[in-house]
């Protein structure tokens, strides 16, 4: 399957959406009580990160010197889907962005690093998956910034269809979309667990959240109390919105609520969620923003209330 061919990418899908109306799915709706931005989101690392072209999904390394991100329309790279990163000096200037050296002539997109940032998870179409875009990981040394060889994260992850956006959490489950593996709706957030060698047959995220519509770029925050993701009623051609839900005792995740105006702003879209490691409390986030924005996706930051436990 030709995924290029099969479906537009996320970032053009929410743009064609601005001309739709916002819609808040088929999950509960609100402002939420115990999780809610505060304050006014910023570009992140204007003129390195956040430019003229489309951003998307930003990962920072654990020590704070290394920033991945995924474009679809910047030059230079080998593909259409890229990851860029750019490196922090001992003096606090930032390199030259520059593809990642796994990227190829297929795509890779989504990156994000684990926990204890000695890897980097994203997926690509590349030749060797299982269906479309598939699940895949790299081990990365932060003191010299080198990349392993990309390894396939398995059938107990991957499937015929499309699996996007992987994040390992504090827990060591590997939390990412499939519109592969069943479930309510289009696209569902699903969890793998690592033993015995390999990861084991995805379940679908226990809970509120999967829904008939699409539920994707899930992240975790707060040691897994939040979760932070992006649902449309179609990726392809509505609306992308951010949406936040808290777990429950019994490690349910319930209470999907719309994030307010701060992060889903009017006339604009907002996606791929991600942690800053060096900044409790803050949460970054791709979209555009027609108040503020820099090029046609960029990377915002903002401040977050954080839910009492």
């Amino acid at each position: 399957m030709c995924a290029i061919a099969r479906r537009t990418t996320k970032t053009a899908a929410a743009l064609l959406g601005l001309a739709l109306a916002a819609s808040g799915g088929s999950a509960a709706g609100g402002t939420g009580d115990a999780f809610a931005p505060v304050g006014t989101a910023q570009p992140f690392l204007p003129g390195v990160v956040s430019t003229a072209y489309s951003e998307v999904r930003v990962a920072i390394g654990p020590d704070g010197r290394t920033v991945l991100w995924g474009s679809t329309d910047r030059p230079g790279g080998p593909g259409g889907w890229d990851i860029w990163m750019v490196r922090r000096a001992d003096d606090g200037a930032w390199s030259a962005p520059q593809p990642v050296p796994f990227d190829t002539p297929h795509k890779e997109f989504d990156p994000s690093f684990a926990p204890d940032g000695r890897s980097v998870w994203f997926f690509s179409n590349r030749p060797g998956g299982f269906g479309g875009d598939d699940v895949w990981h790299v081990a990365f040394d932060a003191r010299s910034g080198r990349f392993g060889a990309a390894e396939n994260a398995g059938a107990g992850v991957n499937s015929a269809g499309d699996e996007w956006a992987p994040a390992i959490g504090d827990d060591g489950r590997l939390l990412f979309a499939s519109d592969g593996r069943g479930g309510r709706g289009r696209h569902d957030l699903f969890v793998s667990t690592f033993h015995d060698g390999a990861w084991q047959p995805a379940q679908p995220l226990p809970g509120e959240v999967n829904s008939a519509d699409d539920e994707f770029d899930a992240v975790l925050l707060e040691h897994g109390r939040v979760l932070v993701y992006a649902h449309s009623v179609d990726v392809e051609n509505a609306t992308i919105e951010l949406w936040s839900s808290l777990r429950d005792a019994d490690g349910a995740y319930r209470r999907p609520a719309k994030l307010d105006a701060r992060i889903n702003a009017q006339d604009g879209f907002a996606l791929g969620p991600s942690p800053d490691p060096a900044r409790a409390g803050v949460l970054l986030f791709s979209g555009r923003r027609p108040e503020a924005n820099l090029g046609k996706s960029d990377i915002y930051a903002i401040r977050y209330r954080r839910p009492s436990r």
